[in-house]
């Protein structure tokens, strides 16, 4: 978004879906005012969100959004489990120039299996979409992104005959699925506009985790600065821009110049973050009000806000939500690797043993667990 808003956009619709979906977008971003004082942003961005009304799908939510806002002008959409690197005007101009009803934005893949793949013709027209097809049966490598630019036609399309009989047949008006090869078949103009930037899915954990350490290591040129870096050579940041968190930014600094703690390769540490002696940070988040001790080691790993990581810890290649307590001591240590997820508001006792684990919010777990999913208190 930030991103985005840099380059001129100034209005937002999220296509919400369910109470925590809503919850979480709005409890971060509220209408923008907030967002835009945060990252300097000048006029503001204004953000609206999906009326109460349920969805069938990811098309079936721009559908709903155009007609309650009364879209008149072109929307540039993005699904939401995506990080990209684009020139948003250079993608509407190529859209207006084709005189499309709906572009998709392309990027060449190595895998296409479980993505969306298109074929176009010289002119970038799309002459064919398959979504997910079996690798030997994709007509190209070049994936939807899950970025369109949708034209305002879109809308007299989404009520026409043919579109409604599949809503009534699938119960679901998918993007990829439904409404993309549906737009086709129709003999409307659809183009791809293919990417030559950097673009992420960040759809599973492991793709999650690459595409932080690519970001950190400034994989995406509109962000290349987060704040707080320890100085130009470095890719180091630890942020604190005001009074009440300087104290621990200057703490932590501190601690890496007298060599108590280690922190290696690309880390961006948030506002009021305390790290005990003998930690070490490996390419690494840490976000905000998190508490790191003594000996704990944290690699290639997302640590969301207000975590708790005990003594001695091993974190890698994980992603450790909000509000968690990772106890640990030097006797009885834990250990979370191998793209383990820990949800929201989780307590681990010590020794844990998490491998390749998948653990629901709000549990209190003891013991190991390796290629499981943890829903129950165990």
């Amino acid at each position: 978004m930030l991103s985005l808003a840099n380059q001129g956009i100034r209005n937002f619709i999220f296509g919400v879906k369910g109470y925590t979906n809503y919850r979480d977008l709005y409890d971060y971003f509220e209408s923008g005012t907030g967002f835009s004082a945060r990252y300097g942003i000048d006029p503001p961005i204004h953000i609206k969100y999906q009326p109460n009304v349920a969805d069938l799908g990811s098309a079936d939510s721009a559908r709903i959004n155009m007609d309650y806002y009364e879209i008149t002008n072109p929307v540039f959409a993005v699904q939401g489990d995506n990080i990209f690197d684009i020139n948003i005007k250079n993608l509407i101009e190529f859209h207006k120039e084709k005189e499309a009803v709906l572009t998709i934005v392309l990027r060449e893949v190595d895998n296409v299996e479980g993505l969306g793949i298109a074929n176009i013709d010289k002119s970038g027209r799309i002459q064919e979409f398959v979504e997910k097809p079996q690798p030997k049966d994709a007509p190209s490598n070049l994936a939807n992104t899950g970025l369109y630019v949708l034209s305002p036609e879109i809308q007299q399309i989404f009520k026409e005959k043919g579109v409604q009989q599949l809503i009534r047949e699938k119960n679901r008006l998918d993007f990829g699925y439904d409404f993309i090869p549906y737009v086709i078949s129709t003999g409307r103009p659809v183009y791809g506009y293919t990417l030559k930037s950097n673009w992420y899915d960040v759809g599973t954990p492991r793709s999650y985790l690459e595409a932080m350490k690519s970001l950190l290591q400034g994989g995406l040129s509109t962000l290349k600065d987060f704040g707080g870096r320890l100085s130009e050579d470095s890719m180091i940041w630890v942020q604190g821009n005001r009074a009440d968190s300087e104290k621990c930014r200057e703490e932590i600094i501190n601690q890496v110049k007298r060599g108590k703690i280690e922190i290696e390769g690309a880390v961006l540490i948030g506002q009021h973050c305390q790290i005990e002696d003998g930690a070490r940070i490996v390419n690494s988040c840490i976000d905000n009000f998190t508490r790191i001790g003594k000996n704990a080691v944290i690699t290639n790993s997302a640590v969301m806000d207000r975590v708790i990581v005990g003594d001695s810890a091993e974190i890698q290649d994980s992603i450790i939500g909000r509000h968690v307590v990772v106890n640990s001591s030097g006797n009885k240590p834990t250990w979370i690797n191998s793209v383990s997820v820990v949800a929201d508001d989780v307590i681990l006792e010590e020794g844990c043993m998490l491998r390749d684990a998948k653990v629901y919010p709000h549990q209190h777990i003891r013991g190991e667990f390796q290629n499981q999913t943890v829903n129950s208190s165990s």
